[in-house]
């Protein structure tokens, strides 16, 4: 006789993570990599018990959807220049507002396209999203330093963006 699967399961496995952080960018494109060094940052402030998994991916478009499918919540960490606020400042969305942020993403399919796309396909993907975008200065020069006036902000992003984050628990 087969044994029922809550049986199966090791007493000592971990809950689920419900809330995913997921840090984008590119690592040798200094200011890109915010997402990846907030991410970093966060990581290092969790306990064993929070509910909360933090990844970091140079990933775009489809490939996501290898990271956020089966997470109840999800928050973006990423870079962006639109030259209308200093380096360093946090832009906050919500994922309701994605169809109105301006199209022509650098990750082919945004992130709108590849929710929709998952729930198309019957995916379990977040059902809600919170998105911080990090104006950065120099998202394009080759190197593993963020600019000077990003990394002078750096702290006080990475404490915005946890305090923020621990809300949605």
């Amino acid at each position: 006789m087969n044994a029922p699967a809550a049986e199966l399961a090791p007493a000592s496995a971990a809950p689920a993570k419900k809330v995913l952080v997921l840090g984008l960018g590119n690592d040798i494109l200094g200011d890109d990599a915010v997402g990846l060094n907030i991410a970093r940052e966060i990581r290092k402030r969790l306990s064993a018990s929070d509910p909360m998994e933090v990844r970091e991916t140079c990933e775009m478009g489809l490939s996501l959807l290898d990271d956020i499918v089966g997470f109840e919540e999800l928050v973006l960490l990423d870079a962006v220049q639109t030259g209308r606020a200093p380096p360093g400042f946090v832009h906050e969305f919500e994922g309701a507002e994605l169809r109105v942020l301006p199209s022509g993403s650098p990750h082919f399919l945004g992130v709108g396209e590849v929710l929709a796309l998952g729930r198309r396909l019957g995916l379990s993907v977040p059902q809600r999203v919170k998105i911080f975008a990090v104006e950065v200065q120099d998202p394009f020069t080759v190197t593993t330093s963020m600019t000077a006036p990003l990394r002078q902000a750096f702290p006080a992003i990475v404490e915005h963006i946890w305090c923020a984050t621990r809300q949605l628990l």
